[in-house]
């Protein structure tokens, strides 16, 4: 299909309404103004005012005609103009009345005529709503052609349709996913190419899966997709077809798959799919409308009826919530993992998004990835900003070195607090606990390098940190290096405790993640002789932070908890120990970065071995 912009979507005629509810309509406007309007009509031409202004116009002989009614007073002045006040007591009234020459009446207010009453009460209401009928009969005709009102559009697909990226992205602005991208291009050069693969019996994926943490740039390569692809792009979220009407849903499913299918070839992109794919369970009071929808899809995906030339691509961080019928072969055939970018990916992310900012003097992109491992595609870009953004506040037009440096801290740990200030005592305390880790750090042999430590709080909560880089990628892990970690975490509690001989509160991140890596090791990493190589864990969305929960009996329980503390508490003694022998080293490097308090790896090292 040729064209540019977007594509046009069939037009949904508007349902037509039966002859009576125009006529209720009818009629219950003209009751509404017989009741509410006309009442008012008649007064309209009357003046109300208070009862010193009628007194003072008797007194003035002003009054020609006067009626005194059950609760107000109407009367008239010389030139015909009519007035109302209130009924007050007032014993000497009609005295004052006679004696100003005013004339009583009982029909100050001539009743309208039968035939000025009924051009008002019917007529006239009549013509109004002709008239207001007949404009928006010609505003509805006019926006025809464009987009339907949500009222007649329930259960029609609203999905967005692209011939080209409305961003403009293309496959060389998505990096650090070589792997999808290899698999997302062969897709495209099959809807370009078609005759390519028929030749030789090859058939392309029915659909595309792709799945990965959040941040990591699913939804962009499907938008990359759309604009390498010539083809119509039809992208939808799975939440968009929840109604809360039972069977709309699914009907919004069957409208997508035939507009798709009446622009073959074409790609369909849903995101989120796992809003309408989780599994089936079959109990009591599930939700009906999600598992219509999801029946619908699966019919449409592989029916009886061919999707020749539809394509579909879907997108969700929880892959192990959907349907086994949905993720089968015949549905979708290729699962796409789309992980956190590696040592090289993450440079080459970083250069795609330094391209939008300006740059001053030489940047090391593989200092800053090698700084920020473990970082997400979204996380980087957020690096990036953060860079160009801190370079703006200090009145400079271009970021640097130092500005990536420090955006990946504030990332990771939030911008410094300037107003917190520490006493003396507590920040002698947190120098002791940080130098605590890097020195456990520096004397195992497996432990990532020291890069900075600094004892500035930041808005995260943290009084300071320690930041440790890896040399390079790191895809395995020894027994011997997790335990070298959980002692680097109990670095800074022995710290304190060698130096000060009581510990505090700083110390309760450190006991988290030493308790995880050693409950891990236990439960799910078979390093552990009593138990050998028996998963006692299992991980859930392993996406979305890794929800674990044990699987074996309350006995067993207990075991785990026992060899967990004794990890975690030997290698606490095995910290002490080490900062025991280097008890010097230890105040040196306290009192230095209390003095300095941020301090580099370099300088760490210097006075270490030093």
């Amino acid at each position: 299909m040729k064209g540019k912009g977007k594509t046009r979507v069939n037009t949904v005629k508007s349902p037509k309404k039966p002859l009576i509810f125009y006529y209720f309509v009818f009629m219950l406007a003209l009751f509404l103004i017989n009741v509410l309007l006309m009442p008012n009509l008649s007064e309209m031409k009357i003046q109300e005012v208070d009862y010193g202004t009628f007194i003072t116009m008797t007194e003035d002989k002003q009054i020609d005609q006067v009626e005194i009614q059950t609760n107000r007073i109407l009367f008239t002045d010389k030139e015909g103009n009519v007035y109302k006040t209130g009924l007050m007591d007032d014993p000497n009234r009609t005295e004052r009345l006679y004696a100003s020459g005013a004339q009583f009446s009982s029909e100050i207010i001539e009743e309208m005529s039968p035939l000025l009453s009924f051009f008002l009460s019917w007529v006239a209401p009549m013509l109004i709503i002709i008239l207001l009928g007949q404009l928006l009969t010609r505003k509805l005709m006019k926006s025809a052609g464009g987009a339907n009102s949500m009222m007649f559009n329930m259960g029609k697909s609203n999905a967005k349709v692209y011939v080209q990226s409305t961003d403009g992205i293309k496959f060389t602005d998505v990096a650090g996913e070589d792997e999808a991208k290899e698999n997302l291009t062969e897709i495209v050069d099959y809807l370009h190419n078609p005759e390519k693969y028929k030749e030789i019996g090859a058939q392309m994926p029915k659909g595309l899966l792709l799945v990965g943490p959040p941040g990591t740039g699913k939804t962009m390569l499907a938008k990359a997709v759309a604009g390498e692809a010539n083809v119509p792009f039809f992208s939808m979220s799975g939440s968009e077809f929840v109604e809360m009407f039972v069977g709309m849903g699914a009907s919004k499913v069957r409208d997508l798959f035939k507009q798709a299918k009446e622009k073959a070839p074409c790609i369909v992109f849903i995101d989120e799919i796992d809003a309408i794919g989780k599994k089936r369970d079959g109990q009591m009071g599930g939700n009906d409308e999600r598992e219509q929808t999801l029946n619908q899809l699966l019919t449409e995906m592989d029916g009886f009826e061919g999707n020749n030339g539809v394509i579909i691509l879907a997108a969700t961080n929880r892959p192990e919530s959907l349907d086994p019928a949905l993720t089968r072969p015949g549905r979708f055939d290729r699962r796409v993992p789309v992980e956190l970018p590696d040592l090289k990916g993450r440079e080459e992310i970083l250069k795609v998004h330094a391209k939008k900012i300006k740059l001053e003097g030489p940047v090391d992109f593989n200092r800053v990835a090698r700084m920020a491992s473990g970082a997400s595609g979204a996380e980087l870009a957020n690096i990036v900003n953060e860079a160009a953004l801190r370079a703006v506040r200090d009145g400079r037009k271009g970021a640097t070195q130092a500005d990536l440096e420090e955006s990946i801290e504030v990332v990771i740990a939030g911008y410094q607090k300037k107003n917190a200030i520490l006493t003396a005592e507590e920040k002698r305390i947190v120098s002791a606990h940080e130098i605590g880790h890097a020195l456990v750090a520096a004397k195992q042999t497996n432990s990532a390098p020291v890069q900075k430590i600094t004892i500035i709080p930041r808005t995260s909560g943290a009084l300071g940190y320690t930041m440790q880089v890896e040399e390079g990628n790191h895809y395995l892990m020894s027994k011997t290096e997790i335990e070298n970690k959980i002692a680097t975490f109990t670095g800074g509690r022995a710290a304190e405790e060698v130096m000060f001989g009581s510990v505090t509160t700083g110390a309760s991140n450190d006991i988290e993640q030493a308790t995880k890596l050693a409950r891990a090791m236990i439960t799910r990493y078979g390093m552990s002789e009593d138990f050998d190589m028996v998963a006692l864990e299992t991980v859930t969305n392993q996406y979305l932070g890794g929800d674990a929960s044990l699987a074996c009996s309350a006995e067993t329980q207990t075991q785990i908890d026992k060899q967990v503390v004794e990890l975690v508490k030997k290698q606490h003694n095995k910290a002490i120990k080490i900062l025991m022998d280097n008890r010097e080293k230890l105040n040196e490097l306290t009192e230095f970065l209390y003095d300095r308090e941020t301090i580099t790896g370099e300088e760490f090292m210097q006075i270490l071995n030093g």
